[in-house]
């Protein structure tokens, strides 16, 4: 049953990440992978950061994560500019493409908790969650 259990999680990761990679690209952002999302998502809570804090917040190393900014910045997503304090520091930002990216992802994560819940009550819902905590919990060894 174990082994069913981590497979059904395994393809229900695949299924949402198709169905947000779907609804993406129907709206115009192709070719996006799940780290420019989160790297969007971090820069549209903390405003502007330093390449080295980015790197930190999406749990990648500096070298991965210049490579995925890099990305952003070509297709208008993100403005990278020297620190004004040391120029080889790059100080990041949203550009109001990345604010547009963002809205979207937030009425598409609507849409994705809608269709992933449907059918399910609240206190199911919630047992759900409990459940999943554990699992995590499980793995960071608490």
């Amino acid at each position: 049953m174990a082994n069913t259990s981590i497979s059904q999680v395994s393809h229900i990761h695949s299924l949402t990440a198709d169905f947000l990679k779907k609804r993406l690209a129907q709206n115009g952002f192709d070719d996006f992978a799940s780290s420019h999302g989160n790297i969007l998502f971090q820069l549209s809570v903390n405003k502007s950061i330093t390449m080295k804090e980015l790197a930190a917040k999406i749990n990648r190393d500096k070298s991965t994560t210049t490579v995925l900014v890099r990305k952003l910045e070509q297709e208008g997503l993100v403005s990278v500019v020297p620190s004004p304090e040391d120029r080889r520091n790059k100080i990041l930002s949203l550009t109001q493409k990345g604010t547009e990216y963002n809205a979207l992802m937030k009425k598409l994560s609507k849409e994705l908790v809608a269709k992933f819940y449907k059918g399910f009550t609240k206190e199911e819902v919630e047992q759900f969650g409990e459940f999943l905590k554990r699992i995590e919990e499980n793995f960071n060894g608490q």
